[in-house]
């Protein structure tokens, strides 16, 4: 347990083993909550460094699973139970909170958001977007050289256009500042892109105040400060709802109204949704659409580049694999035109190479925590009630049964698109003076160690390429 020292300090770990006739339970950890608060903070300021390198806290709970044989757990942090779980057996099963609120907004998302006629109305805002990434690379490759190739940060290619395209769908319009005339992203971007990824990345951290909120004062751990640092990039909100364009899924969503005419969504109702205080202080316009969708605007950002990224670094060290995916691009849709969501049913090949890298470089171990409403058992195992409950997402990258991620569809296709658009226009190498590239995982999360920067040389005929 010698890697598990700051959690030990102020927790009580406990692994529960199912057998027939009783719950045995086994108590790894010896060392208790100190009852004063004076000691528990002292502990925990010695602890801070540890606190800091066991982070996120999926590597540590997978971590203590594995030593522990075991395919379920509960972990004790504070008054918090967390019961990770990575059994195939269950996976279908409800354990979020269930109610009329929920029929509600899921009905809206589900038919307003992500429903096939929605999704075929914003076909030509996805296709735009798409475009514009090869008009950027192709201009970029063209710029020191005729046609010689460059060389491209994926893993800022693949962030921008993953947001270029839910802010294209939502906003009809791209950009959070001033884009580029040769359609790269300016400054404000980056930053405002970036700032989304940080904020991600702390929802899956350990945060020693969700656990002993009387300790938040403090942020012992940084976590508050990173984020609000992070979220402050809001300076692009002023005058955005009177320069909005119509018409665009905020639209949609603001007209949504009742069987009384009256608005389906209350501010209430937006700013009481727990995942959308992160990004209180980011885009005023956008901010009541994020609350609705917002697992939507998360795996659309970060899951696709994530992993278009994963499978460029993969098949760049797998030529034959990259090959395979160029030549079923070219006899589906020919050097002529450029790859369209119409010739998705038949890039079976390419897909399978999204799936198999969304599969092997998950954006995240597990879904976001549910909680246990009340007092239950699951296969013969006791959950207290109020538990966060972790479901283990090998094989099921959107989760599964009605809990299952809505934005599965959305998500898949902007993946599709991005990757087949790269392969299809742009022959791919590592870098000049490399061999290789680095697929070594990153400590602190599940991208790549390292920004995935690769060589792309233009390769269809000049006409076929947008001009601005």
């Amino acid at each position: 347990m010698a890697n598990h020292t700051s959690f030990s300090t102020f927790s009580n770990i406990t692994h529960w083993m199912h057998s027939t006739t009783n719950l045995t339970i086994v108590d790894v950890s010896t060392c208790c909550l100190l009852p004063v608060l004076a000691s528990i903070i002292l502990l925990l300021l010695i602890n801070i460094p540890d606190l800091r390198q066991n982070k996120p806290r999926f590597k540590w709970i997978l971590g203590l699973m594995k030593e522990m044989h075991t395919e379920i757990a509960c972990i004790r942090l504070g008054n918090v139970h967390v019961i990770p779980y990575s059994s195939r057996g269950f996976l279908s099963v409800a354990v979020t909170p269930w109610g009329e609120q929920w029929k509600k907004m899921i009905r809206v998302v589900t038919s307003e958001i992500v429903s096939h006629a929605r999704l075929k109305w914003l076909l030509q805002k996805r296709n735009e977007e798409a475009d514009n990434l090869v008009f950027y690379l192709h201009n970029q490759c063209n710029k020191n050289s005729l046609r010689g190739g460059q060389v491209f940060n994926l893993r800022l290619l693949t962030r921008q256009f993953s947001g270029n395209v839910i802010i294209k769908m939502v906003l009809n319009k791209r950009y959070f500042g001033k884009g580029r005339k040769n359609g790269g992203p300016c400054s404000e971007e980056i930053e405002h892109v970036d700032s989304v990824f940080t904020v991600v990345s702390y929802i899956y951290s350990l945060g020693v105040q969700d656990y002993l909120p009387y300790l938040r004062w403090l942020d012992l751990d940084g976590h508050e400060k990173i984020v609000k640092r992070a979220m402050k990039v809001s300076g692009f909100d002023n005058g955005a709802m009177d320069n909005k364009l119509p018409e665009d899924l905020l639209d949609v969503l603001i007209s949504l109204k009742d069987e009384h005419g009256k608005p389906l969504l209350s501010t209430e109702e937006i700013r009481a949704q727990p995942t959308i205080r992160l990004f209180i202080y980011m885009h005023k316009f956008i901010l009541y659409l994020l609350i609705i969708i917002s697992d939507i605007i998360l795996a659309t950002v970060d899951n696709p580049a994530n992993v278009v990224e994963w499978a460029m670094a993969e098949m760049i060290n797998q030529p034959d694999i990259l090959r395979k995916d160029v030549e079923e691009i070219d006899k589906v849709v020919g050097k002529n035109r450029w790859v369209q969501e119409s010739d998705f049913p038949k890039l079976n090949y390419v897909k399978a190479c999204a799936r198999e890298a969304l599969r092997l470089h998950p954006i995240a171990p597990f879904n976001l925590p549910h909680v246990s409403k009340s007092d239950t058992v699951v296969s013969g195992y006791f959950i207290p009630k109020g538990s966060h409950v972790l479901l283990k997402l090998r094989f099921i990258s959107f989760t599964t049964g009605r809990r299952g991620c809505i934005g599965g569809p959305l998500e898949t296709t902007i993946t599709v698109m991005l990757l087949a658009r790269l392969i299809q226009g742009f022959d791919w190498s590592a870098p000049p003076g490399e061999s290789m590239i680095d697929l070594s995982e990153s400590a602190n999360d599940l991208y790549l160690d390292k920004p995935l920067f690769a060589h792309a040389k233009p390769k269809l005929p000049l006409h076929i390429y947008p001009v601005e």
